[in-house]
């Protein structure tokens, strides 16, 4: 018994310092990184065994819980701070409760708290989409609702969408401990897919931001748009899931987006003139569009080939228009998550990006 005893002390007290070297850890922001976890980062930061602590449910840890995979916080919960500082301890940040001083290369939830029209409204953060009904210009309507739009899972874009696994976390089983990072042109598998999107190629800036021509990701792009009436394109069923068949950004919007980024969407061609504005088609390189030759991540292009690092050059003639030229991916200060102020120039004084393309127009 009094062995017994000593043991039950002795776990009790390792059990006590363990929480104690958790709460300080999400204090400090440490949290699950969307690169391969950092050697030297316990455990504990990130898992917990029982999920209780002398028979509650620790106040530190997600108040929605208990999570999959033995998580102790949800894709929001670990991406998300009540600062405006967008990187904490390697950990990026894609939701902040104030403005952020430097929002990451995909945006910022936070820009949601003043019109749905600005971002994607994810249901973790709980600002359902009040105006949208399923995702504009969807290919099959009502794929997906108002109120049912993930961070990750079959309705997200981060993770594996099969249809047979639940919503969130379980998506991106295993990715964080396997994740690769820089230039990523097999992205076969979801470990050496672009950010986490499964089957997306590109180069990932090692500090998650668009800084400046020489600081900034690499999207992949195409020189024809993905032909999502045939859904092939981008259902692949089984453990692969859906992703797109040309491995582009822009390839990978248009599995929800599919009537704005497909074939028949933008005209019946990638040849002008367009029905909408072209995504996967080369940028000319002839008029307006030759004197775009310096990298500006006011308005990014993407590559046809992936560069071994961020190219400040832009060559127009081979060098691609995408979705991201003039959209973020989670949210932006600007209305339909533009990344200007799209409706409100010339009048705000602030750089219009549609004249980094379209060169003469200014």
């Amino acid at each position: 018994m009094h062995i017994f005893s000593l043991r039950m002390q002795r776990e009790t007290i390792i059990g006590f310092f363990c929480s104690i070297l958790l709460c300080l850890s999400f204090l400090s922001g440490i949290g699950i990184v969307l690169a391969k976890i950092p050697d030297g980062i316990p455990c504990s930061n990130c898992h917990t065994m029982h999920y209780s602590q002398n028979g509650t449910i620790a106040s530190w840890w997600g108040a929605s819980g208990p999570y999959e995979v033995l998580l102790v916080n949800d894709c929001i919960g670990c991406h998300s701070s009540t600062t405006a500082s967008t990187i904490i301890n390697f950990t990026p940040i894609v939701y902040n409760t104030v403005a952020p001083t430097e929002p990451l290369a995909g945006g910022n939830f936070y820009y949601l708290s003043a019109s749905d029209a600005n971002g994607h409204n994810v249901i973790e953060i709980g600002n359902p989409d009040d105006v949208l009904l399923s995702p504009p210009g969807a290919v099959h309507a009502g794929q997906i609702g108002e109120n049912e739009l993930t961070c990750a899972g079959n309705n997200g874009c981060h993770g594996v969408r099969n249809f047979s696994q639940s919503i969130g976390i379980i998506s991106i089983k295993g990715s964080h401990h396997t994740n690769l990072t820089g230039k990523l042109d097999i992205a076969d598998q979801l470990y050496n897919s672009y950010r986490l999107l499964n089957g997306v190629k590109g180069f990932e800036a090692a500090d998650w931001k668009n800084i400046d021509s020489n600081n900034h990701n690499e999207y992949f792009g195409n020189t024809s748009p993905l032909d999502t009436s045939n859904c092939s394109a981008c259902h692949f069923g089984g453990d692969i899931g859906v992703k797109p068949a040309n491995q582009t950004i822009s390839g990978f919007c248009a599995t929800c987006h599919g009537n704005f980024h497909s074939v028949s969407g933008v005209g019946g061609d990638n040849l002008s003139p367009f029905t909408r504005h072209p995504t996967d088609v080369v940028l000319p390189s002839t008029g307006e569009y030759s004197a775009y030759t310096v990298y500006d991540v006011t308005a990014p292009v993407a590559r046809t080939t992936l560069p071994n690092a961020p190219s400040s050059t832009v060559t127009p003639g081979t060098d691609v228009v995408m979705c991201l030229s003039c959209h973020m991916s989670h949210a932006s200060p600007y209305y339909k998550m533009m990344r200007w102020d799209y409706r409100g120039w010339p009048a705000n004084g602030l750089t219009n990006g549609c004249n980094v393309c379209h060169s003469s127009k200014n």
